[in-house]
């Protein structure tokens, strides 16, 4: 994958402008109308604000993210979590921006469909034939488009998706052609280049400030560029943006020539997009906006399966089931997170109902990412010896825009901020109980060295007084050190009722840095009697144990590593196979413990997320035929002063 990032392709391209560009490529739907929404058109409204949203998309989008961030790839791979497998081992607490940035994704993410869909659904109200069309009609078809894609989502996109190239080319040539119509209404509107144009709104304007909350909508779907680099490669998303942001900016002049034309001195309602086009193509140009918002709401969820996949594999969310409903790399589906965006995305657009109400609260969490990103980033400097001066201006530069965005969208926090800020802040709280819960179990789990127990083991296989519980038992370990055991295996194996086997096999799942890794290496500790293998599976590597154990046994058969043969006299002679089973230690939390009270809420959490969550044999690709769950009491901090006091009786007496 990192010998093709920076690889350069005409069909790359296409991929590029169909995958990526769907939020921030449909922006023109909607920004112009939150900045300009119940005020009256004047020039330095017009010409501030259009030159606030070309050095946002100049310093944000293109510098930021295009030229910088999509520097740090991770064998080609790219996302919020990429960027923190490169650094996480620099610093510990890294890991708060990068669950913050996930969560943020994942809760602005449910507005970004239905702001997209509805802005383009109520163009119709612009068509003769459905100007009387009512708010609540236009409701219920964006709600069923939804329930139409996301139910689609089950089916994999690979079909599709070969569609979203040329769909997009004709939305970002039709953006503009749009804007090239009307640029000569007013070529004052070219002021709009000078930066001076964007610090003089900001300072003269009444509530210029505030209004950079609504221009922040431009750029909202740049952390699209960084999460799909896998997908596209570098070189063509730097290609492909240079097209898109020139039709971008086409699009925003020749809306803002037509206000200033148009309507210097009103108060202007209508849907700016739809007013520039000629009337005989209203029509067409709903039917291709709306297939651009479907687009973009396409990319938003298969990005969100991605991004809790990586989370699940990097111990930062409960195990989920996951689905790969085609061949292709990268193709997955995850039946909890869909059904979670779709009611997301339908209590919103319930709530909201119009795009201009969804754009008062949108942008207020997408920019907690942002700054999450601009910590990571600067930290993946550190660790390439980019020289200080320059991390100190990246961080000053894009700190403050990214902090002057997000006071700016604290305006919308009563208008409806708060919901996104409340799901995010819900999805922040399960990332965190899953991780800090894990930090605090880490801290009990007791490991012995395996050679004190080799002995045993291997007399334990060979007392034939003991009945045979399986003739290969494997059992999966969180050891790193493959010479050492959790305590608790060897104590499930030898006490009470002993597990003979033929032979024990210990698995290990080791997640590397690295996305697609898929390797494994067997260590022999005693020849066809203890058996260790440790696979290590990259965090966008989905854990097939079950399958990738047979695959290893096969193996290490054919060259003649190990007998599988079963060792009952009868079925030895006809060479029959022996069975394989596997044993999941499963914990609960005992009641002898004494924990702090913050330790014990997240013990508690953790549990009942675990709960509702996928089973740990599941989790593992595990077929529940050949698995054994034991159930274990965690002891974390075990009760040290029991009061108990002993009375006697009188005939003891």
């Amino acid at each position: 994958m990192s010998k093709n990032v920076s690889k350069v392709t005409a069909a790359g391209i296409l991929v590029a402008l169909g995958i990526i560009y769907g939020d921030i490529g449909t922006s023109p739907l909607y920004v112009f109308d939150e900045i300009t929404h119940g005020k009256v058109i004047t020039e330095l409204l017009v010409v501030g604000s259009l030159s606030c949203i070309i050095w946002t998309l100049t310093l944000q989008t293109t510098i930021k993210y295009v030229i910088l961030t999509l520097q740090a790839d991770n064998r080609g791979e790219g996302g919020i979590f990429s960027l923190y497998t490169l650094v996480r081992r620099r610093r510990k607490w890294l890991v708060l921006p990068a669950m913050i940035g996930g969560a943020a994704l994942l809760a602005d993410g449910m507005i970004t469909p239905p702001i997209s869909v509805t802005s383009a659904i109520e163009g119709l109200r612009i068509t003769p034939l459905f100007s009387n069309i009512q708010q609540s009609t236009i409701v219920y078809i964006v709600i069923g488009i939804l329930a139409v894609l996301f139910f689609m989502q089950q089916f994999g996109t690979l079909s599709i998706g070969k569609l979203f190239g040329p769909i997009m080319l004709a939305w970002f040539s039709m953006l503009a052609v749009l804007g090239i119509m009307h640029i000569a209404d007013d070529l004052s509107v070219f002021k709009a280049l000078n930066p001076y144009e964007a610090f003089k709104f900001l300072k003269e304007y009444p509530g210029g400030f505030w209004l950079l909350g609504a221009v922040f909508l431009c750029t909202t779907g740049a952390e699209a560029l960084y999460s799909d680099l896998g997908h596209c490669g570098r070189g063509n998303i730097r290609r492909s943006w240079i097209f898109v942001k020139s039709c971008l900016l086409i699009t925003y002049v020749g809306q803002g020539a037509w206000l200033l034309q148009n309507q210097t001195g009103k108060i202007y309602e209508g849907k700016i997009f739809y007013a520039v086009m000629p009337d005989w193509f209203l029509i067409p140009g709903i039917i291709i906006a709306t297939a651009a918002a479907i687009i973009a709401s396409q990319a938003l969820i298969s990005g969100s399966f991605t991004l809790i996949s990586e989370a699940i594999r990097l111990n930062l969310w409960p195990k989920m089931k996951i689905n790969y409903p085609t061949e292709a790399k990268g193709q997955l589906f995850v039946p909890g997170i869909n059904l979670l965006l779709f009611v997301g995305c339908v209590g919103i657009t319930l709530y909201f109902q119009t795009s201009g109400a969804m754009g008062a609260a949108y942008g207020l969490a997408i920019t907690l990412c942002m700054l999450a990103t601009t910590i990571l980033v600067a930290n993946f400097m550190v660790l390439h010896r980019v020289k200080s001066y320059l991390i100190y201006i990246f961080l000053a530069v894009f700190l403050t825009i990214e902090l002057a965005f997000l006071i700016a969208n604290l305006d919308k926090f009563p208008h409806g901020g708060y919901v996104t800020l409340i799901v995010g802040g819900a999805l922040f709280a399960i990332m965190y109980v899953w991780y800090r819960a894990r930090k605090v179990k880490n801290r009990y789990v007791e490991f012995v060295r395996l050679e004190e127990y080799v002995p045993k083991l291997e007399e334990l296989s060979n007392d034939t007084s003991v009945p045979k519980y399986a003739t290969h038992l494997v059992y999966l370990t969180s050891a790193n050190n493959p010479k050492e055991i959790e305590h608790k295996i060897i104590y499930s194996i030898l006490s009470g009722k002993p597990k003979r086997a033929d032979i024990f096999w210990f698995v290990h799942v080791d997640t590397m840095d690295d996305p697609y890794t898929c390797e494994y290496s067997v260590e022999h500790i005693i020849p066809n009697d203890i058996i260790r293998v440790e696979f290590r599976l990259g965090f966008r590597m989905a854990p097939r144990i079950n399958l990738m154990f047979k695959k290893v046994v096969e193996d290490l058969v054919a060259n003649r590593e190990v007998n599988v043969t079963s060792r009952y006299e009868s079925q030895q002679r006809n060479n029959v196979v022996g069975d394989f089973r596997f044993v999941v230690m499963e914990k609960f939390l005992s009641q002898d413990n004494e924990l702090p009270f913050f330790e014990r809420i997240i013990m508690k959490l953790y549990f009942w997320l675990k709960e509702i969550s996928l089973s740990e044999e599941k989790g593992f690709g595990l077929e529940q035929n050949t698995v054994q769950v034991e159930k274990f009491p965690l002891i974390i901090a075990p009760v040290s002063k029991l009061k108990l006091k002993r009375i006697y009786t009188d005939e003891e007496e």
